[in-house]
């Protein structure tokens, strides 16, 4: 078996650093600083993407990428935590499957953050943004996880948060499985998920059950 978790809002809550250093790229150009609740609706998206949909220019949105990585990762540490009960869903996984991270962050920044928590040994496979060229909500980033794992007959969960993460499942043939836990509505995810639950823990729950 194998389960894949998605990371922002199924396993770590990095909301305080992710504003932090959306307003502080901002800032850094003179410009409006967005909504907070119009940047989270956004979070899961890789960040030029979300740049683009918040008006930055195409010319300009690898500027104020980098005027956010430049801030956020020297405060990512102190600003991320592992939601709750996601240390023990990992740990509770790696018993029944092997276990990889598909997310849009920068895998070298993810890799970071999951050994800073002392759970990075768990995972046999970690695909970020930089592995891929084609972000969730393709295919890709869990094929190419699927690949690197010797995905052959086994049984393939995803979870995550929002609908990004369920429709790039079903594009890969793979069960979703979407926690109320991060930044999709319950309503989104009910429409775009195999199936929905509370927070990571009752996910592994559940596929043990099934």
């Amino acid at each position: 078996m194998i389960i894949l978790f998605d990371l922002d809002g199924t396993l770590i809550d990095s909301t305080p650093a992710i504003l932090e250093s959306f307003h502080v790229s901002y800032k850094t150009f003179n410009t409006p600083i967005p909504n907070d609740e119009e940047i989270k609706k956004l979070i899961g998206l890789p960040l030029d993407i979300m740049f683009e949909k918040l008006g930055i220019p195409n010319e300009k949105k690898w500027d104020y990428v980098n005027a956010y990585k430049k801030h956020y990762r020297p405060i990512s540490k102190a600003k991320t935590s592992l939601l709750p009960f996601a240390k023990e869903a990992i740990i509770e996984a790696s018993k029944i499957a092997k276990l990889g991270i598909v997310t849009t962050k920068t895998a070298k920044y993810s890799e970071e953050l999951m050994e800073h928590f002392g759970v990075l040994e768990y995972f046999d496979v970690l695909i970020g943004r930089e592995d891929v060229e084609n972000p969730k909500p393709h295919p890709e980033p869990i094929l190419k996880a699927l690949k690197l794992l010797n995905h052959k007959e086994h049984k393939v969960f995803m979870i995550g948060d929002t609908c990004l993460d369920s429709v790039s499942a079903k594009e890969a043939n793979v069960t979703s499985i979407a926690v109320t836990s991060g930044y999709g509505s319950k309503k989104d995810l009910e429409a775009c998920s195999d199936i929905v639950t509370i927070n990571a823990l009752k996910a592994i729950e559940i596929i043990k059950n099934l």
